[in-house]
């Protein structure tokens, strides 16, 4: 998820600052590079020498005559993005004010200065986090384009976010941003149909790819409702259901504003009736099962030109039996593509799959990893295929017109990328020099602003 970024990574003096030798080890193990950067407060928390460990790199707790600041946030400096984490109070005043008197509130001068991307991850007691001056000061750096790791709140704290979050922060602030402006559904795991008040027909499913593929889009700038029947994520809004009716009705009515569906959950086929009390083992019973109907065709009547990926688990052994089934299935929905895997992957952590895309040919993408690596491959994918239908939005329904088509393709295309790079603009009247980046939100709003225009 981070190959290849550069992290200078800011630790500020909050006890959580235990938590950043992990953290670290996080950033690496998802590829980055890191470097610490450590107010002296911190020091006196964790010791330099463990940081040093972590990352792999000297830890910079002083500024001297090497200008650390400029060299690691400097608009030629080595860093890629700036991580606050810990960011306490103190740290998010003074870098609100433009106070730097220590190396973490120095870099993060410097990177606000010169465009470098910032992500802070808020720790502090749950008073100090209420604190009119401290919200002033989050507002103040959201408004500069700063994206924030939420803090968890709990036992009268604002708790330092899980790394999992901080990473995903990372990642949405250093990967270009193609879904930017588009809200994207995804369903993921299973579903479960009651027997009586204690059992229930259910699935191997555990969730974990189409959780990954929720992520991946979020990380690529989308905005993503995620379907299924599990706990609340940061990376989406989270739309919880239990059943395969349940699922069904939720996915319609979140498709309503949705750019794309990504259907991963494996769905129930048969619902029961269940049983007002518990039925007693020991002796045969016999289920009526009903069949359910298909969330993707549900959605397509609803929807008829969204675009919907499904995904397709079998137990066939060959790739040209897996290929064969994936184009039934998008033939019969219009799918733009279907996900193909052997169900026997069902619940592990890797998988290898097959990205059968629309058209006759009997070949497909393989992609084989770890289930956040497949989910990126799903999410690139998708990002192709949502461009496309925003070409077909304004391309005058299908006109036969090429120079109308040119000129749709060409301005979308601008449109794109406007939204997907980090767009600079003066914020005093100083000179060029006084820009800032824009937020994830103001790049969305820019895009389709446009689009209404436009149209």
């Amino acid at each position: 998820m981070l190959d290849g970024v550069n992290v200078a990574l800011g630790v500020s003096g909050s006890i959580a600052a235990v938590k950043v030798v992990e953290l670290a080890h996080e950033l690496r193990r998802q590829g980055a590079s890191v470097q610490g950067v450590m107010s002296p407060s911190a020091t006196d928390i964790i010791h330099p020498w463990a940081v040093d460990f972590a990352t792999d790199q000297p830890v910079v707790s002083e500024i001297t005559g090497a200008v650390e600041h400029v060299e690691l946030c400097g608009r030629e400096g080595w860093a890629d993005v700036l991580l606050l984490a810990p960011a306490t109070a103190n740290t998010v005043g003074k870098i609100a004010a433009a106070v730097d008197d220590t190396p973490v509130t120095t870099c993060a001068t410097t990177a606000l200065g010169a465009g470098l991307p910032v992500v802070a991850a808020p720790a502090m007691h749950e008073p100090m986090y209420d604190h009119p001056g401290v919200i002033e000061a989050l507002d103040r750096l959201e408004e500069w384009g700063i994206e924030f790791a939420a803090p968890r709140l709990a036992e009268g704290k604002a708790k330092i976010a899980a790394e999992e979050d901080i990473v995903t922060a990372v990642a949405r602030a250093t990967t270009a941003s193609p879904l930017t402006g588009s809200h994207v559904v995804v369903t993921a795991g299973a579903t479960a149909e009651a027997i009586d008040p204690i059992r229930v027909l259910t699935n191997r499913a555990s969730g974990k790819t189409g959780r990954a593929v929720a992520r991946a889009c979020h990380v690529r700038g989308a905005d993503v409702s995620l379907v299924h029947d599990g706990p609340s994520v940061e990376y989406a809004d989270v739309i919880q259901v239990e059943t395969a009716d349940s699922m069904i009705d939720a996915t319609v009515e979140a498709s309503r504003t949705a750019d794309a569906v990504v259907s991963a959950a494996a769905i129930s086929d048969f619902t029961v009736d269940p049983a007002e009390e518990k039925l007693r083992s020991g002796s045969p019973i016999q289920l009526d099962l009903r069949p359910v109907p298909k969330l993707i065709g549900t959605v397509r009547e609803a929807r008829p030109d969204l675009p919907i990926v499904g995904f397709k688990a079998e137990t066939e052994t060959t790739d040209s039996g897996l290929i064969e089934q994936a184009r039934r299935v998008q033939d019969r929905s219009d799918l733009a593509f279907v996900v193909a895997n052997d169900a026997s992957v069902m619940g592990a952590d890797e998988t290898r799959v097959l990205l059968v895309g629309q058209g006759d040919d009997t070949d497909a993408d393989e992609v084989v990893g770890p289930k956040p690596t497949v989910a990126a491959a799903i999410a690139d994918r998708l990002t192709t295929v949502v461009s496309d239908s925003w070409y077909k939005m304004v391309s005058w329904n299908g006109t036969d017109r090429p120079e109308l088509m040119n000129i749709s393709r060409l301005w979308v295309s601008t449109a794109v990328v406007a939204a997907r790079e980090p767009l600079l603009g003066p914020i005093s009247p100083s000179g060029p020099e006084d820009r800032r980046q824009l937020t994830q939100h103001d790049r969305g709003e820019l895009f389709w602003v446009g689009l209404r225009n436009f149209w």
